[in-house]
């Protein structure tokens, strides 16, 4: 059962006590990502039968499997992952970012360029699980950013096939290539390249903790989004609030593993208890029981609070990756909040419009990452160039200055740089 606290009897650091998944897979990895590195395909086909019971022919999905894919999907989903897709279209088309210019006396001209990515790879986790939402929120930022050419990886089922909802929203976000092949092999290919899969300048999605440990071992050989930890939620809610409806949004992220992480904090104990009493009538109902009854007993809790503002307080310590703010007037405290991945306002927003629906993204900074990190955005496939022009004149007038600013730094070449072509 979850457990209430009052806010005057926790210290900072039972606050922001998080469960973290402690992986202890560094060498695995290690030996995964040398092995694709020095043997290419043949390395990613031995792990398919290893790893995934399956013996394949191709890694690459041919686009005969696509339209099959289209065909076995309801149709009724294809129109909701359109939907979806424009929703989300629409959302980060306003992330585009233009250069810019600026042009001085004496002819100086400084600018910015922005430039996308040449080429992207998405992780997409595979398995028992299959998510058709990572797909459109990895590769929709990265499409409007104008990266040239998108792949995916993601594991095979044991008929050898990838599971058709992903190949479905693949084919509507508009996804170049796409690899059968999963794990830390996955990212290790994305990273080095093989005869099969181009080697990527950026990494992105979600994964197990082998995929997330790889990611962070080829991080400086390409980039990555993020090292995600597991899901969280904190909802900020007062008295008025229906008790149904939060324990119900608490539980959407304790679902996910068992080291999520479900926070409620509120100035009524009232609703305190009865969200308490909810949370054990709801998980009882979850297909997923068992995880989420082991987070929320685990790394659930019900914090008490004075008042709304200090509330938001609380949450700008966790920085949660979702906040609901389940009030009346939740514009009032926007200006309030400093550190959250994805803010849902009002009583009738649960986080669950994001992960699929609303156009914003759900690929969020976890573990306390939102005080310096953002969601997955355009931004993110996109790197700046700075440039600079100088006409002899403006150069004359300012090379001594150059010099003699190199020099108290004891670096004579760059002084010599500056002043050499006024030489007489």
């Amino acid at each position: 059962m979850i457990k209430i606290y009052d806010i005057n009897k926790l210290t900072l650091d039972e606050i922001l006590a998080r469960e973290t998944s402690a992986t202890g897979v560094e060498d695995i990895v290690s030996g995964i990502i040398k092995d694709v590195k020095e043997n290419g395909d043949a390395a990613l086909y031995k792990y398919c039968e290893k790893f995934d019971k399956v013996t394949l022919s191709s890694l690459e999905v041919i686009p005969d499997e696509i339209q099959e894919a289209l065909s076995l999907v309801e149709p009724e989903f294809l129109e909701i992952l359109k939907e979806a897709a424009a929703n989300i279209t629409e959302y980060h088309k306003n992330q585009v970012r233009d250069g810019f210019e600026i042009k001085k006396a004496d002819g100086i001209i400084l600018g910015q360029k922005v430039i996308p990515v040449r080429r992207a790879g998405l992780y997409v986790p595979g398995g028992t699980a299959a998510y058709p939402s990572t797909v459109l929120m990895d590769s929709i930022p990265a499409k409007i950013a104008g990266v040239k050419e998108l792949c995916i990886t993601t594991p095979p089922a044991k008929d050898g096939k990838v599971n058709p909802v992903i190949l479905a929203a693949a084919s509507i976000a508009g996804v170049d290539r796409i690899f059968k092949v999963g794990g830390a092999q996955a990212i290790a290919a994305l990273a080095y390249g093989t005869e099969s899969i181009p080697k990527v300048d950026k990494i992105v999605g979600p994964g197990n903790a082998f995929v997330a440990e790889a990611k962070r071992q080829v991080y400086g050989l390409v980039s990555i989004d993020m090292i995600a930890g597991p899901s969280e939620i904190l909802v900020i809610a007062d008295g008025t609030c229906n008790p149904e409806f939060v324990a119900a949004d608490l539980l959407s992220q304790a679902e996910h593993d068992k080291l999520a992480s479900a926070v409620l904090v509120t100035d009524s104990l009232e609703l305190a208890n009865k969200v308490r009493d909810e949370l054990e009538r709801q998980v009882a109902l979850l297909p997923r029981e068992e995880i989420a009854r082991t987070s929320i007993d685990n790394n659930g809790k019900i914090i008490i609070v004075e008042s709304i503002e200090q509330a938001i307080e609380i949450s700008n310590e966790i920085a949660p990756e979702h906040l609901e703010v389940c009030v009346d007037e939740p514009f009032k405290y926007l200006d309030l909040i400093e550190n959250a991945g994805s803010i849902f306002l009002g009583k009738m927003c649960p986080e669950a419009l994001g992960d699929y629906f609303s156009g914003t993204n759900h690929t969020l900074p976890t573990s306390g990452t939102a005080k310096f990190s953002s969601p997955l955005s355009v931004d993110d496939f996109v790197k700046k160039s700075a440039y600079s022009y100088y006409t002899p004149e403006a150069l004359s007038k300012v090379a001594d200055k150059v010099a003699f600013f190199a020099e108290k730094e004891g670096l004579s070449a760059h002084a010599r740089s500056a002043t050499v072509r006024f030489k007489k």
